[in-house]
């Protein structure tokens, strides 16, 4: 799924991770890790272009990321689901109409406006409000959901355009406690029952070792440790999360 050697990735001319090796299989649940600044963010988001690549081999899904032409990074993207913090739903629009926003690539501009949708877009779409548990709100309006609530729809969407990877930056970090478990064995269920990739950034070291089948320690802009969660050792701990001058 996603190949790094000797990476070196940033922005402009600022460097912000260096000598990246990592592999990452089909139908992992990877948990990145480390303190605010270290290159969490910029590691992940990565994969679907828009980060710089100074040094090293860079592969997703097969593509070489360095120098990639915008067609073929077009192509990749759409095999990519994204989860963000802030959810980024069409808060005007229902919780069915920003579910099936996730199939545009596949729906004709003119019937996505008008909302006409056929039986076998609606059926998916009740399908992935089903997996998420929120097939009762269907109709609702987004701006009038929980945060938790919203951050299910965003994986529904997520989920509707059949990604063979989900990117989840800091999807839990503005959720109560409650919400937070749900979001996460939702995911769980999704990266179980449909074998998708999934590489969440969390700030939450608890919550990383309970759900994820892997763990990537960042500090420094450094990998520091990729390994199972039962390897985090009080020292490996300290050492992803020791500030670094």
């Amino acid at each position: 799924m996603i190949k790094m050697k000797n990476l070196v990735l940033g922005y402009k001319k600022e460097k912000i991770l260096k000598d990246v090796n990592l592999g990452i299989k089909g139908g992992e649940f990877i948990g990145i890790i480390g303190p605010s600044g270290a290159g969490k963010s910029t590691l992940m988001m990565s994969v679907v272009g828009g980060i710089k690549v100074f040094d090293g081999k860079f592969k997703v899904l097969g593509h070489d990321m360095d120098g990639i032409k915008k067609k073929k990074l077009r192509k990749i993207r759409e095999q990519i689901g994204i989860i963000f913090q802030g959810y980024n739903l069409v808060d005007r629009l229902s919780v069915l109409d920003n579910v099936i926003s996730g199939m545009l690539s596949d729906i004709p501009v003119a019937r996505a406006v008008l909302r006409y949708y056929k039986d076998k877009e609606l059926k998916k779409a009740k399908e992935y409000m089903d997996v998420v548990d929120m097939t009762k709100y269907t109709a609702k309006r987004c701006d009038e959901l929980s945060g938790g609530q919203r951050q299910r729809v965003a994986i529904a969407r997520a989920l509707a355009g059949e990604p063979k990877i989900i990117l989840a930056d800091e999807p839990i970090s503005a959720l109560d406690e409650k919400s937070a478990k749900k979001v996460m064995d939702i995911l769980k269920r999704v990266n179980q029952t449909y074998g998708v990739t999934i590489v969440a950034n969390l700030h939450h070291l608890d919550v990383a070792k309970e759900y994820c089948s892997r763990i990537i320690g960042i500090n420094g802009g450094q990998v520091v440790f990729d390994g199972k969660s039962c390897e985090l050792s009080s020292e490996i701990v300290e050492k992803i999360y020791t500030t670094q001058k």
